[in-house]
């Protein structure tokens, strides 16, 4: 969840740096720090907590330079201090860091053997300290930094500067993302193209197992053998406003353009950054004995709470019943005496659920509710709640509330399968990792933009759209059909792929685009198949699948959007930004009034 950036530039680079600094604190941090080197000397400032601590350092003591490295930190080895933060340096090269170096102890009894003296409980400080005894060896900055990197066991993003080299910036990835972007006579490194995003729009994402040699003429890429690598350079239109409406026509578009943002904050709530353990609030019964849930919502909460239950049922082994919100206000299902009601809503406002949630109390259930207000009637009447940090939300159609909540949903499945021993600890370090990364991820998938608006051109002129999916995968495509409908007024409908064949199929023609929300896996077969059966009617397919299914789909459908590789636990939150933002492109196609959609309103407090 790390943070880096740097920037070779022509001007002071410490207001730049400090600036892209808090572009990446949606990844969560508990410390910051910058390194700049003036006139052959490095200096460095950190500070413990919030960028606001670093900002006042550098105001009473500040720093100045034309080439600079900058990072936010979340603990993993060492307490979140000031002595622990990065960068880290000795006189002759100073190192950011994201990722744990696994060989670090080994590689720290070595080091200290030969002389060298670490200053921090770090990992990290591993990577600085071997190629300082490099560089003392002899060995010229790029040559020290190549045989260090190969001596690293780990993931790893990097950047380092050294002080005798004013033009010259190294970085490497190695399981952890890392961006390069290009200027005019000025290079930049950051954790991801949001880091950089006002500073240029021509990057280039390393690939696994590169790292590059940044000077102010250009960026030369190399394997772990030395050899060159070529990585191609893309237009990026991903902006830097987090905060605000500037530079994005609606507030819709803004905020799906805080995914990433949103994700990182919500998990960095839930998540110890010391012991990388999920740490909910205290709950008003015993996780290991819960014997069933009961989830309720509306709209894409509904949704969410779907997702809950495929989450819940598969990790934790908890069966749950799931009603929209309105309707089990009504139905009066039989309930166990203190279980879990799981309300979920964005306002915490929404009148249907907190009447179901009445209900559930009237019946004896513990309430534990989701929310992004919690100074909300749901928040006030719930035992505990659960906050998802995803800001206000001005535009009525939900983006990034949703996938605040579902980011919540899997911390909150994790903690159950934990206390009720139905995962391993391996299976659950898998899972939260996949997690941690996702805001990395989210942000790639915004960078697709021009890709879906050319499905959005296709699908404007439809009279109706079926969206298809399959397991968990079956609520996603439900969303994607709800922010159609509501935003561009497209009649749209979701199915379990599977029973397409029962009915729907029979709605299938040339005039019907067919979305399939598809990642390879479990059921992509069986989805393959009903993709099929939908084609062989004439149905023009459209798919979002990652890599390994776009082969196997390539003769099927008519236009693939392939997303990023990610672990199918994190899929649902991955594969709900595409198709939020094909909504969003299609109703600006049809001229609609996207923050506003007719007889909508953003919080829904009647009946």
């Amino acid at each position: 969840m790390c943070g880096i950036v740097g920037i070779l530039g022509n001007q002071s680079v410490t207001p730049l740096i400090m600036e892209a600094l808090r572009r990446l604190e949606y990844r969560g941090y508990d410390s910051a720090g910058i390194a700049i080197l003036d006139h052959g000397l490095l200096n460095r400032r950190r500070a413990p907590g919030k960028l606001d601590n670093l900002s006042k350092l550098l105001l009473s003591s500040p720093i100045s330079g034309n080439l600079g490295i900058g990072h936010t930190r979340w603990a993993t080895h060492g307490a979140p201090t000031e002595n622990n933060a990065h960068p880290h340096m000795t006189d002759r090269v100073a190192v950011v860091h994201n990722g744990i170096i696994e060989n670090h102890v080994a590689l720290r009894k070595e080091l200290t053997e030969l002389g060298q003296v670490f200053k921090s409980e770090t990992d990290s400080e591993t990577i600085v300290q071997l190629v300082d005894y490099y560089l003392k060896q002899g060995c010229a900055p790029q040559e020290a930094a190549f045989k260090a990197l190969k001596r690293l066991e780990g993931a790893y993003a990097i950047a380092m500067i050294f002080s005798c080299d004013d033009n010259l910036i190294i970085g490497a990835r190695h399981g952890a993302p890392l961006v390069v972007g290009y200027g005019d006579h000025e290079m930049f490194v950051g954790s991801d193209s949001l880091a950089i995003a006002p500073l240029t729009t021509k990057v280039a994402y390393m690939p696994d197992g590169v790292w590059t040699v940044l000077t102010r003429e250009g960026a030369e890429f190399f394997d772990m053998e030395g050899g060159k690598v070529e990585c191609p350079i893309q237009k990026t239109a991903l902006m830097s406003g987090v905060v605000g409406k500037n530079g994005y026509r609606h507030y819709m578009e803004k905020e799906l353009h805080e995914h990433p943002i949103v994700i990182g904050q919500t998990l960095r709530r839930f998540v110890d950054p010391s012991s990388h353990k999920i740490i909910l609030p205290h709950m008003p019964f015993d996780l290991s004995t819960l014997k069933r849930g009961i989830i309720t919502a509306c709209g894409s909460a509904f949704y969410a709470g779907l997702i809950g239950r495929y989450w819940l049922e598969e990790y934790a082994r908890l069966p749950i019943d799931i009603d929209v919100a309105s309707e089990m206000r009504y139905r009066n299902p039989p309930v166990e005496s203190q279980g879990m009601g799981l309300v979920i809503s964005q306002s915490g406002e929404t009148a249907d659920t907190l009447a179901a949630l009445r209900n559930l109390k009237n019946e004896h259930q513990k309430i534990v509710s989701i929310l992004n207000n919690e100074f909300s009637t749901i928040a006030r009447e719930s035992d505990v709640v659960l906050g998802t940090d995803a800001g206000v939300e001005i535009a009525v159609a939900s983006t990034k509330a949703f996938t605040a909540q579902l980011t919540v949903l899997s911390c909150l499945t994790l903690v159950i399968a934990r206390e009720k021993n139905k995962i391993t600890p391996e299976n659950k370090k898998v899972c939260l990792t996949a997690l941690m990364d996702l805001p990395s991820r989210v942000a790639e998938v915004l960078q697709m933009k021009d890709k879906i608006q050319e499905i959005a051109h296709k699908i404007a002129d439809a009279q109706s759209v079926i969206y298809l999916g399959r397991g968990i995968m079956y609520p996603v495509a439900m969303e994607g059909a709800l922010k159609l409908k509501e935003i561009s007024y497209i009649h749209a409908d979701a199915y379990a792929a599977g029973e397409m064949k029962h009915g729907p199929i029979a709605l299938i023609d040339q005039t019907v685009p067919v979305i399939a929300v598809v990642p390879s896996g479990f059921l992509f077969e069986k989805t393959l198949s009903n993709l099929q059966e939908a084609k062989a009617r004439g149905g023009h397919i459209i798919a979002f699948t990652d890599a390994k299914g776009a082969e196997a789909l390539s003769t099927i459908a008519e236009q693939i959007i392939v997303l990023p590789t990610v672990h199918a636990f994190v899929a649902p939150i991955l594969y709900t930004v595409p198709v939020q933002m094909l909504a969003y492109e299609a109703a600006i196609l049809k001229g609609t009034d996207v923050d506003q959609p007719r007889n909508l309103a953003k919080s829904v407090t009647v009946e």
